[in-house]
């Protein structure tokens, strides 16, 4: 299991190595980028915060319940970014590898829809007229 914080560029292509498993028939990835409009609005850039040791807890424990709930995963990796990013900029990669490809896509889906719920990660969205603290769900 691979589970990083960073405020550094995300590699993808090594995130993606790191759930290589000579056992998994399927290697699922969720790539989530800065876009550039937000409810409608042009959005210029995002800021995430995380309250760091909490947010690495957490998302060990999220990628825990996965496991748990789909013991045939082989591995899984997830990196969020925090800081400044600009349009395009890649903010989180959740990549795991199972034997069967229903399990990866189940197992992916998990892991992003439930960090965005319960990982102390913040998001502000910034506009050319002002910004605004978005929440993961609302």
């Amino acid at each position: 299991m691979h589970i990083e914080l960073t405020d550094q560029a995300i590699d993808v292509a090594a995130v993606l190595h790191r759930v290589q498993a000579d056992g998994a028939g399927a290697v699922n990835s969720f790539i989530g980028t800065v876009r550039n409009k937000s409810t409608g609005r042009p959005v210029v850039r995002l800021e995430y915060e995380a309250y760091d040791s909490m947010a690495v807890h957490q998302l060990r424990r999220v990628a825990e319940q996965a496991q748990q709930q789909w013991p045939m995963l082989q591995k899984v990796a997830v990196v969020h970014r925090k800081g400044t990013l600009q349009i395009g900029d890649v903010a989180v990669v959740v990549a795991v590898s199972t034997p069967h490809r229903a399990e990866s896509f189940a197992a992916c889906q998990y892991i992003i829809d439930t960090l965005k719920q319960v990982v102390p990660i913040w998001k502000k969205e910034f506009y050319e007229d002002g910004s605004v603290w978005v929440a993961a769900h609302p």
